[in-house]
């Protein structure tokens, strides 16, 4: 099931000309993450994506997280993730994608951050991510920083736990020295069996970058794959 889940959906990640007003789009991604130690994990994502007023373009490459002793309270909030990530309380992390384009060069971007989880009342995650992303390609030297909150819940359907969220992302671009992209975010994890995890979602951007200003409607889905000898401890 998931290497064909996988090919299928890399299959969508091959960058095309993008439709001249298109507003709604499709934005597949796999997600493979793989338990070196029990507090460091080794990431590789394939996705397609359109954020902050760039073309549609796919972004490949790995990642190195770095997690903190977990906290006993975000123990008890139980959201599916096999390698237990969600129960530390600081996450780093420092990752490369390669980023190829249908109108322009391709893009090698330096992504680093950390994600801060913070336990809330009834049992409500809340994960703050902070990121940079760092551009270099045949253009100038561009940097965006990106901050992501969510608020995250597992509920239960008899036995089965699936784990419903809203979220929002702001973005700061070098390129316009100010916050030029608001992303709003409604979604679901649904755990799979012990390793795997669909998140599918709904995603509205409103981009003043520059003019004219343009709104994207977006339906994601995620493929989340966990693997390594501490991946379920």
């Amino acid at each position: 099931m998931g290497k064909a889940a996988a090919l299928l959906l890399f299959m969508y990640l091959l960058p095309g000309k993008p439709a001249r007003g298109q507003t709604f789009q499709f934005l597949p991604e796999v997600d493979v993450y793989y338990k070196i130690q029990k507090n460091i994990r080794l990431d590789f994502q394939a996705k397609k994506t359109r954020e902050a007023g760039d073309p549609s373009q796919a972004e490949v490459g790995p990642s190195l997280d770095f997690f903190v002793k977990p906290l006993v309270r975000l123990k008890n909030i139980r959201i599916f993730d096999p390698d237990k990530t969600k129960s530390c309380l600081l996450q780093l992390f420092v990752g490369y994608r390669s980023v190829p384009s249908a109108d322009k060069p391709t893009t090698d971007r330096m992504e680093v951050g950390f994600i801060s989880n913070v336990p809330l009342v009834a049992n409500i995650l809340l994960p703050d991510r902070n990121r940079a992303d760092l551009d270099w390609s045949k253009g100038p030297f561009t940097w965006r920083y990106r901050n992501r909150v969510k608020f995250q819940r597992t509920v239960a359907i008899g036995s089965y736990n699936r784990a419903p969220y809203v979220s929002a992302e702001v973005f700061y671009q070098s390129q316009y020295s100010k916050w030029s992209t608001t992303a709003l975010y409604a979604g679901c994890l649904l755990p799979v069996g012990k390793h795997f995890a669909f998140d599918p979602y709904y995603e509205h951007q409103n981009i003043t970058g520059k003019p004219p200003n343009q709104q994207f409607n977006q339906f994601g889905l995620i493929l989340n794959m966990y693997f390594g000898h501490h991946a379920e401890q």
